[in-house]
């Protein structure tokens, strides 16, 4: 698909896999191709659940920071906004979504493992966000996403400090849902998507719309919000198939539909 990021699908699963040697470093290109990967995994009928992957050593080092040193306000003000909408074609895939870490996820790489909707780490795996060693603050969803997961606190904690998480840790504060050895990682991934392959589809987006939508919206405005998204599902297949799988006490039969 790309010279650097390149989308794959088996058996349902599509996996959004970095390929830049040797620490997958996010300069502006990958930007691009990881913008059209995202895009490509959701509009794909055939792809019901997306890994982003970034091989079996490391995930993603974060921003190239060659990149940085002759940037100006103005070169920044423009990458900076380009950056976060090529995560949040990530985090809006209306689909699941599980980041598989190994190695390294720092700065911008742990930035897109918080755009999923979930994250595997390996067990000798290192999370954070150091762009305040450089003078800098994350700019990719940094402080937005990772407090609205982790709390306001241990954000800033993360964030203020710059430290690197280990997998232990990661998993004790949410900032992990699972901790894998290396070579499991991917597998692992596979295993959490797996229950919704076969699910209802349109459902399955409502929801991930509802809940990360609604998560910016005031209660009134979430509620209704969630009441528009239940109705429309009255227009499904799925809903048809599983009310009346239900009535009929059987297993339901989702198409996507």
């Amino acid at each position: 698909m790309g010279e650097f990021v390149n989308l794959e699908t088996d058996s349902g699963i599509g996996t959004i896999r970095l390929e830049r040697p040797p620490m997958n470093a996010l300069n502006r290109q990958v930007q691009e191709e990881l913008r059209a990967a995202a895009a490509a995994a959701a509009q794909d009928p055939a792809i019901r659940g997306v890994i982003v992957y970034g091989g079996a050593k490391v995930f993603a080092a974060g921003a190239d920071i060659k990149e940085f040193t002759t940037a100006t306000y103005q070169d920044m003000s423009l990458r900076a906004t380009a950056l976060s909408g090529a995560f949040d074609a990530v985090a809006r895939i209306p689909k699941p979504t599980v980041a598989a870490v190994t190695g390294y996820a720092l700065g911008g790489g742990c930035e897109l493992a918080l755009a999923c909707d979930w994250r595997v780490v390996a067990t000798d795996a290192k999370l954070g966000q150091p762009e305040i060693r450089l003078g800098l603050i994350p700019g990719a969803g940094g402080t937005q996403r990772l407090p609205r997961l982790i709390g306001p606190a241990r954000a800033k904690d993360l964030i203020f400090s710059g430290r690197m998480v280990e997998a232990e840790e990661a998993l004790r504060i949410g900032l992990a849902d699972r901790v894998a050895a290396p070579d499991e990682v991917y597998a692992t991934a596979q295993e959490m998507l797996r229950p919704y392959l076969d699910g209802p589809a349109m459902a399955l987006r409502a929801a991930k719309l509802a809940i990360d939508d609604g998560l910016d919206r005031d209660m009134q405005g979430a509620l209704a919000w969630e009441s528009q998204l239940f109705a429309g599902l009255f227009a499904t297949d799925d809903r048809v198939e599983g009310t009346d799988a239900f009535v009929a006490k059987r297993k339901p039969s989702f198409t996507g539909h």
